[in-house]
């Protein structure tokens, strides 16, 4: 063979070389602290990348944000689409154990209106999550979420406000609304998929753009 691999000495030499790209890693696990930041984003479908190229949803933007920040932070991103505030609560615990989150992002909610159902539900939910997640020593996120004006004022008006009450009782940090400037904008048209629903991946930088300003102290 004319690689010179074939060649005992060679082999060896190159097995050598492996051995200490293989020690490497760990010897750098030794010296390089982990993290002390493990977020974990429990969200839906619009944290979940519905409809979108892999790494362009907001909370891969995120990733790269926290990155150029020098904020030193592992992002676990639990969301799945179509989850509503009751799927979140049953899959909180399991991701508590696994990840010991220092900081817990819920943008849960918005399927709920979907689905109709009550406001009293999706509060408790969101209320036992943020608990949940303050007893196993993470600080908490809520990200707001508001539903069109054809679902009726008083609905509306209450949906809306249940994520500051909730935020409020909690001593949780919050975003108003995911979508402001987006699904309130004068281009709200284009920056929807055809479903008018999910974002483009166009409205995902804007998305953390509503994020960032909350989430930046939060982390400190």
């Amino acid at each position: 063979m004319k690689d010179g691999f074939a060649r005992g000495d060679s082999r060896r030499g190159f097995l050598r070389h492996c051995s200490v790209l293989a020690l490497a890693p760990a010897a750098a696990g030794v010296r390089a602290a982990a993290p002390a930041r493990r977020i974990v984003v429990l969200g839906d479908s619009l944290s979940a990348e519905y409809g979108l190229a892999r790494g362009s949803g907001w909370v891969a933007l995120l990733e790269r944000k926290l990155a150029d920040e020098k904020l030193g932070a592992a992002v676990i991103n639990a969301s799945i689409s179509g989850d509503t505030t009751s799927g979140g609560r049953s899959r909180l615990p399991a991701l508590l154990k696994a990840h010991q989150p220092s900081h817990v992002v819920i943008e849960l909610g918005g399927n709920d209106a979907l689905r109709g159902l009550p406001l009293a539900m999706t509060r408790d939910n969101l209320q036992a999550m943020a608990r949940s997640a303050k007893a196993a020593g993470a600080k908490v996120m809520l990200v707001g979420m508001q539903v069109p004006p054809n679902y009726g004022a008083r609905y509306t008006q209450d949906f809306a406000a249940l994520f500051e009450s909730v935020a409020k009782d909690e001593g949780a940090a919050l975003v108003p609304f995911l979508l402001a400037g987006i699904a309130d904008g004068p281009q709200a048209e284009r920056l929807f998929q055809p479903d008018r629903i999910h974002p483009t991946a166009e409205a995902h930088p804007r998305m953390l753009a509503n994020v960032w300003p909350v989430m930046k102290p939060w982390l400190r």
